[in-house]
């Protein structure tokens, strides 16, 4: 079998698995998304990194001595609410900016396996329908507890929170200076003024 080292060396048509991905040795970001392979955007803009660091340094403070983790991209989330009978049964695998998991065992060497508790997705011009509605949906399937979408344009946060019927509510929308709090971590609120800090 000949070595994937380039995107085009895949055929987009066809449906892979974990087992497939691991083998792949690409210089490109991808996703697999229920089989299908999904190019990541180029490299985030100065601003995406601005938010993403913003976001990311109180959710570390917070965390420290906690046995929550944050992770950041790149980094394999192996979303699969089956009983994990072995990489060729996965067929979606993320890269979520942020995601914040409480469960250890979920944790591993490759990454995270199962829903994470939070997630969080900031917004680039390529990836707007994906994060919106692709990975909603994606999310929403795996039980991931709680979504927040960063739009860094509109300086605005949706935030939706999973119901008992496993379906997202929309938690609330946050577009002006103030405290927004954060579901999965009770303790934790997050300041609108400071995530956009320097954008």
């Amino acid at each position: 079998m000949a070595l994937i080292t380039d995107v085009s060396q895949l055929d987009l048509s066809r449906r892979y698995t974990y087992a497939d991905y691991l083998t792949w040795q690409l210089t490109d970001w991808v996703e697999l998304i229920r089989g299908k392979v999904r190019l990541m955007s180029p490299a985030p803009k100065r601003r995406h990194q601005d938010i993403t660091r913003n976001i990311e340094l109180p959710i570390m403070q917070f965390l420290r001595g906690k046995s929550c983790k944050m992770y950041h991209a790149p980094f394999d989330v192996r979303l699969t609410r089956s009983t994990p009978n072995g990489d060729a049964s996965i067929e979606t695998v993320v890269q979520p900016d942020v995601c914040v998991i409480c469960d250890p065992q979920k944790l591993d060497d490759r990454g995270c396996l199962g829903a994470p508790d939070w997630i969080i997705e900031i917004l680039s011009a390529g990836n707007i329908s994906r994060d919106t509605k692709e990975k909603f949906d994606l999310y929403e399937e795996a039980g991931v507890l709680e979504y927040w979408v960063v739009a860094p344009e509109q300086k605005n946060i949706i935030v939706y929170l999973l119901d008992e019927a496993g379906r997202y509510q929309l938690r609330g929308e946050f577009y002006t200076p103030g405290l927004i709090p954060v579901a999965t971590l009770p303790e934790l609120q997050m300041e609108w003024a400071e995530v956009f800090e320097g954008v």
